[in-house]
């Protein structure tokens, strides 16, 4: 009798352990391999994610993809938001429809403001067909990434951190020894509880199944187009009514969100989900076809740091919410744009590794306030079947009846209405929170270097309205200018991974100045032109009117288009002034 030999894998040396391949461990793949930062990735799942779970894709998402050079894949693999811009409240698809409002910039409401904000637009790209994409581009880099691996153990010294690993076909082990690590690894993250890092909130706050469903409802959702119908029906007062339906591909492709009670557990049988999606959907004879179902619960947590040592959280390890307002896949992609280029520039000698420290000081704030922002989404859509007067376990006619008077002369009828179109306006936070996707401004002490002004306070509401600003910390305005004959945006002067100057009429000893300090710390440091009639034109005026320096004065924009440093007017000593802050900035 012979037995069958199973081989050990070699252990492995890197400089970055990336634990977990979903959206933020392949973010973090790509753009760490770009940068030719030695990186070994791994996952516990057989591969990319099997359903399409996340999907609204932001506008600075999107900005970050572009500048990865993969805007254009994402798109093909998405539909445009405000082509389904619209959320539409209903008790089901053939009931009544409560109320409908625009969003995504798709209204009148929000056209124009979506529009300024960014060169790019709003998609609805689905989890499952996103890590394609991410992967595809990870591994064209060059990365190296190993599915079907788990993470069993990490620990980290003063020198760097040692895995533990197992392959989980063979169950053979091996170690990862790395200088930093980061934990991707989803709500449940071990590298997390290895680290020791401390969370604040609620775990298990709601029970939730989605089922992902083909069903064509074309008839009842085309000349209405939303990303989400959220329907309300009698006798149900959940946080998510009787159902979210969520376009997966329209209109044929959805994901049907669902509450239920903890200790009454879902038939997940296939007549049972499909009996489910007909009575919310009100089409008894749908076709409907199950793909997947998945159990989860809605978390109230965030991580009250990101980093410990040389450990760093990112994504769902850091912050764990409901999807509700669509940050989460976001965030994830925007946490791993933060702590990407600062450790390609630790690991190079070019930076100290204090700079690192500003991740958490600057991506932990975000953390919170997205979590707290989705769990007030729930909160303020609960208000919708509240207004409509339905209650936990009232009858079908009582329901009903509350609806009819809702809509009626009644003497009360004109106040409920009223108490709706407040719920109803809510809801804006939830789908048009311009302000919060894009106004995010870091406070760190490390790589930020502040002027000794405040930031100038908001002129509107800071959730639903995005204000650009350079003041540092803040991330760079897109405005329209003109580079040769092709009308381009500020975010695309950069090239992607380096630092930038952007400087005015007056800037060029800023030429000079970046050269030297180019040649003293080893950190390319282009300088951009921008202004009337200069090699970047602001032919427009939009530069000038958000600028907020003069014509000699200059700003230096980190690898993620966040502003590091900024001068009203052309310091004394050049020179002395760019290398000053720039090595500040690099924490030498």
């Amino acid at each position: 009798m012979s037995t069958k030999q199973v081989s050990v894998p070699d252990d492995i040396e890197t400089d970055i352990f990336v634990v977990g391949a979903g959206v933020t461990g392949l973010t973090f793949a790509g753009l760490l391999a770009a940068a030719g930062v030695r990186t070994f990735t791994i996952a516990k799942h057989s591969g990319t994610a099997p359903s399409p779970r996340a999907h609204v894709t932001n506008q600075r998402t999107m900005e970050i993809f572009r500048a990865m050079g993969i805007e254009e894949r994402v798109r093909e693999v998405s539909t445009p938001l405000p082509e389904l811009g619209n959320g539409v409240i209903c008790t089901s698809l053939t009931g009544l429809e409560v109320a409908r409002y625009s969003c995504y910039g798709a209204g009148t409401r929000q056209l124009t403001d979506f529009a300024a904000a960014s060169p790019v637009e709003m998609v609805n790209s689905p989890q499952h067909v996103l890590e394609r994409v991410l992967l595809a581009h990870a591994l064209e880099k060059g990365a190296e990434i190993r599915y079907y691996n788990e993470l069993i153990d990490i620990q980290q010294t003063s020198e760097g951190v040692v895995g533990r690993v197992r392959e989980r076909q063979t169950g053979a082990e091996y170690t990862v020894r790395a200088k930093y690590a980061i934990g991707a690894d989803g709500g449940r993250s071990l590298v997390a509880q290895h680290a020791g890092i401390e969370f604040q909130g609620e775990h298990g706050l709601i029970n939730m199944l989605t089922s992902w469903l083909e069903a064509d409802v074309t008839p009842y959702t085309a000349y209405r187009p939303a990303c989400i119908y959220m329907m309300a029906q009698p006798g149900n007062a959940f946080w998510v009514g009787s159902g979210t339906l969520v376009a997966v591909k329209p209109y044929t492709e959805w994901l049907l969100n669902r509450q239920y009670n903890a200790g009454d557990e879902p038939d997940l049988s296939e007549e049972a989900v499909i009996g489910y999606a007909r009575k919310a959907l009100g089409i008894p004879d749908l076709k409907v076809t199950v793909k997947n179902n998945s159990k989860w619960q809605v978390n109230n947590v965030y991580a009250t740091k990101t980093s410990h040592g040389r450990i760093f959280l990112a994504g769902d390890a850091a912050h764990r919410h409901p999807p509700a307002s669509g940050l989460g896949s976001n965030t994830c992609v925007q946490d791993a744009y933060n702590l990407a280029w600062k450790l390609g520039l630790v690991v190079s000698g070019k930076a100290n590794d204090r700079m690192l420290q500003s991740y958490s000081q600057e991506r932990q704030p975000v953390a919170e306030q997205i979590v707290k922002h989705a769990i007030q989404s729930l909160y303020n859509f609960a208000r919708v079947p509240q207004a409509l007067g339905f209650k936990q376990g009232q009858s079908t006619e009582e329901g009903y009846k509350s609806l009819e008077e809702l809509f009626s002369d009644s003497p009360k009828a004109e106040k409920r209405r009223a108490d709706l179109k407040e719920a109803v306006e809510l809801q804006h936070r939830r789908s048009n929170a311009l302000g919060l996707q894009l106004g995010y401004r870091y406070k760190s002490s490390d790589a930020i270097v502040y002027d000794g002004t405040p930031f100038a306070p908001y002129q509107r509401d800071p959730v639903l309205h995005y204000e650009p600003t350079t003041h540092p910390g803040a991330y760079l305005p897109h405005s329209w200018i003109q580079h040769k004959t092709k009308l381009i945006s500020t975010l695309d002067i950069f090239e992607f991974g380096q630092f930038g100057l952007l400087v005015g009429i007056g800037g060029d000893p800023f030429v000079e100045a970046a050269k030297t300090v180019r040649q003293e710390l080893g950190v390319q440091l282009p300088v951009y032109k921008l202004g009337y009639r200069c090699p970047y034109d602001d032919v427009l005026g939009e530069w000038y009117s958000v600028c907020e320096i003069g014509d000699r004065g200059a700003l230096l924009v980190r690898p993620d288009r966040h502003i590091a440093w900024r001068t009203f007017d052309r310091p004394g000593d050049p020179t002395e002034a760019l290398r000053s802050a720039f090595r500040q900035v690099l924490g030498l």
